[in-house]
């Protein structure tokens, strides 16, 4: 051992103190406005079915026009594979994996729709349909029939639709009480939010639903669908999405780019209309800083390219969907929409191939963190959460099992969790 050193200090105890305390208002703050990811699912798309359409088999129905695409455009993984250009080692896992999710659980997350989608009707008809659309998800939970996530788009808070929006909400949310109760999966999107004051509106509505059935304060939060420039930048020029999260009083759970809306309300003409115009990625890497730390979950849109006809059209639409949804996944959008059963099969497979291929450096990398290990990267405690992170949600859909995870890491999914998710407690790693 060594000369011990002396250590010597020149400020007396109190500055330490008071300092402190003059940020103990800063402190609160930051708990407050950034508390982290909350540490669920995150599913990796959102599937738009018109409120009219909506029936019992919607959810099977899509899985098995999913599942006939594949039979009659890509019968086989080495088919399968030459169309979108995946490695041959990958062909095998990402299109037996495929498979298995659309027999399994074909959709992650539906919204029911009566926006866009569903369009203005006679107040009778929207009620029954909003009624009708509250049964089916309650009886969907009911019989394990249900996606992991589940719930209604309504009209938007603008004064034309608004009091429209607001009864489907109430018709909707009520019909679930009346059945059995919120399910835990259920979700709301609010569209086309311009201002703030339109997220505190939902709010207030809100708050007065919990009120009514004496449900706990927060229980019921929403997604914000960003589709018009307003919603990114503002007049003052403020970043109005960060407003709107503020405004939401802890009850956002999402940002949902809208593909179309917002690339028209910016004057880019229909055929240039895509998630990867630089438009979009402006819009997108905003909604993204402002929703960092917050746990706010960041979804990217969709394309309007449909997988159908022919073929070599299938072919193509099935190229571009992949290739957007592989380069949202390198920019951190890890959810998006699909508008059409054809969809599905390249969502699971850029998914799967995004998980599978990054699995073994991924799990090293975080071994050798968690032993402390040298390598050719050197990790930071920020690096092993987005480690940890991209495991589990390549876990969660269905791209990773947990025991190859634990295999080549040598942790379990409570210390993936610990990892991803600090604020739940003190990390404990632990054997697997």
């Amino acid at each position: 051992m060594g000369q011990q050193e002396k250590v010597a200090t020149s400020l007396a105890g109190t500055v330490s103190e008071e300092i402190s305390a003059s940020l103990t208002a800063v402190d609160a703050e930051l708990a407050r406005r950034y508390p982290g990811d909350p540490g669920t699912r995150q599913p990796v798309h959102t599937v738009y079915v018109p409120g009219d359409v909506f029936a019992p088999g919607t959810l099977r129905s899509w899985g098995d026009q999913a599942l006939a695409a594949l039979d009659e455009h890509a019968p086989d993984a080495a088919s399968f594979a030459a169309v979108l250009g995946i490695p041959e080692e990958l062909a095998g896992p990402v299109h037996d994996r495929v498979r298995a999710k659309l027999e399994r659980e074909p959709v992650e997350d539906l919204r029911i729709d009566f926006e866009d989608g569903y369009g203005p009707r006679p107040d009778a008809e929207e009620d029954a349909a909003a009624a009708r659309a509250a049964r089916l998800v309650s009886e969907a939970y009911a019989n394990g029939t249900a996606a992991p996530y589940m719930g209604i788009r309504m009209k938007c808070m603008e004064a034309g639709v608004r009091d429209r929006g607001i009864r489907t909400t109430d018709v909707f949310l009520t019909g679930l009480m009346e059945a059995g109760g919120l399910p835990e999966g259920l979700v709301l999107t609010l569209p086309k939010v311009t201002y703030p004051e339109q997220v505190t509106a939902f709010v207030r509505l809100l708050e007065a639903f919990e009120k009514a059935h004496g449900l706990d304060a927060g229980r019921l939060g929403f997604e914000i669908q960003i589709e018009t420039s307003q919603s990114i930048l503002a007049a003052d020029g403020t970043a109005a999405v960060a407003r709107m999260i503020d405004a939401a009083r802890g009850r956002a759970t999402g940002l949902h780019y809208g593909t179309f809306d917002y690339s028209a309300c910016v004057g880019v003409s229909a055929a240039y209309q895509a998630s990867d115009h630089p438009a979009a990625d402006h819009a997108k890497a905003v909604m993204q800083v402002a929703a960092a730390g917050t746990g706010v979950r960041v979804s990217d849109g969709s394309t309007n390219v449909l997988p159908v006809g022919p073929t070599a059209q299938v072919h193509e639409a099935w190229r571009l969907h992949y290739g957007l949804t592989r380069r949202a996944l390198a920019r951190a959008y890890y959810q998006g929409w699909d508008m059409h059963p054809g969809h599905l099969p390249t969502r699971y497979a850029a998914v799967y191939a995004f998980y599978r291929e990054g699995l073994e450096p991924a799990a090293a990398r975080l071994a050798a963190y968690v032993a402390k290990a040298g390598g050719d990267v050197m990790d930071e405690p920020a690096t092993a959460k987005a480690l940890s992170g991209y495991l589990l949600r390549g876990i969660d859909c269905g791209a990773l099992d947990t025991s190859e995870v634990a295999r080549l890491t040598g942790l379990t999914r409570a210390d993936l969790d610990a990892f991803a998710s600090p604020r739940r407690g003190d990390l404990t790693v632990t054997a697997p």
